[in-house]
């Protein structure tokens, strides 16, 4: 309790300070030793306190718009070593910010950007580099591939979920496995449902069961985009797939299956179907899917069946892409489902 009452306390001085445009304490309630602001991780202009609070100035002179976010203050790193999202609103609870008028509101959201794959990137010594919400990624990582020729390196770019022709060869591989592992046991396979979000997983798939005549269909459930977009693009990766494959035209457009019921509110956000698929697989089979494609890609599942959409014979194999690791990340999210909030 004690911590949740001082962590209360910073953050009302933090909003406070910052409403007041009030550097000097602004910097004494942020740990400059401690900041990892997406813009000032590593930057070597920020070497003193009178560094850090220009820096503080610049970048909290406006306050962001609401789907724009300041992240990753620490506050007090000895006694409260969480950090904390500040999100535009016009529902906030902490005060106006004079500029806009907007309210501002903070959400406890310390874990998301402290542990799952973040954690896992810091472990390997991976290098962060943190760009604004809607960025162009390719562009981004095209920009970024540049640097590194300028400096005389070779950049080797893997686009989002490796999904190029030589990343998805790894889900054709599991296409083939699939098929051998079916013919040995003797099970037809009905349908094979996976999440589909970068395209990936569904294009290696399609591309390794086409290429080898399965006849088994793979519906992709949709993590992010809206089903024509997503089709179009997993055909247009599968055909490359397949090329690549020396097995041109394997691909028929209309083998191309995506069902974006199941998105909810976008990539990433959470959903009640998505929670309940967590629930009930662990619980029933003890298997840990994650938040962001296996959860979604299973709620989907489990609400086609019970609409009737299968045949009671019918078999169906869900395919699991892993990311159980993610679950760590959304304690925020569903914590209060479990009694942890």
């Amino acid at each position: 309790m004690t911590e949740l009452t001082d962590s209360r306390r910073i953050l009302e001085a933090f909003v406070e300070a910052i409403n007041a445009q009030d550097w000097e304490s602004l910097a004494s309630i942020v740990a400059p030793g401690l900041v990892r602001h997406s813009h000032s991780a590593g930057a070597p202009g920020v070497r003193s306190r009178d560094d850090f609070i220009e820096y503080l100035r610049g970048e909290f002179a406006t306050f962001p718009d609401a789907r724009e976010t300041i992240e990753d203050i620490v506050a007090d790193g000895d006694k409260v070593s969480v950090r904390h999202r500040f999100t535009g609103t016009q529902a906030g609870r902490l005060g106006p910010y004079p500029r806009t008028g907007r309210l501002m509101t903070a959400e406890y959201i310390a874990i998301y950007r402290l542990s799952g794959n973040v954690l896992l990137d810091r472990l390997l010594g991976g290098a962060l580099h943190h760009v604004p919400g809607g960025t162009d990624m390719d562009a981004a990582m095209a920009r970024r591939a540049e640097e590194v020729r300028s400096l005389g390196k070779r950049p080797y770019v893997i686009p989002g979920g490796g999904s190029n022709p030589v990343g998805a060869l790894g889900y054709v591989t599991s296409a083939l496995e699939l098929v051998d592992q079916a013919n040995g046991c003797g099970l037809d396979i009905d349908l094979l449902v996976t999440a589909t979000g970068s395209t990936g997983t569904q294009a290696g798939l399609l591309a390794g069961l086409e290429g080898c005549r399965s006849g088994i269909p793979v519906l992709g459930i949709c993590v992010r985009a809206p089903k024509p977009v997503q089709e179009e693009k997993v055909f247009a990766l599968a055909e490359r797939t397949a090329d690549l494959l020396g097995v041109p035209g394997a691909v028929a457009r209309e083998r191309v299956l995506a069902n974006s019921d199941y998105v909810g509110g976008g990539y990433g956000v959470p959903t009640d179907g998505m929670f309940e698929a967590l629930e009930l697989v662990a619980r029933t089979e003890g298997i840990l899917l994650d938040p962001v494609y296996s959860g979604k890609a299973m709620a989907g599942l489990i609400d086609l069946i019970r609409k009737g959409q299968f045949a009671p014979a019918q078999n169906i194999v869900f395919l699991h892409t892993g990311g159980a690791v993610g679950l760590f990340g959304y304690v925020h999210a569903f914590g209060p489902r479990l009694g942890l909030a």
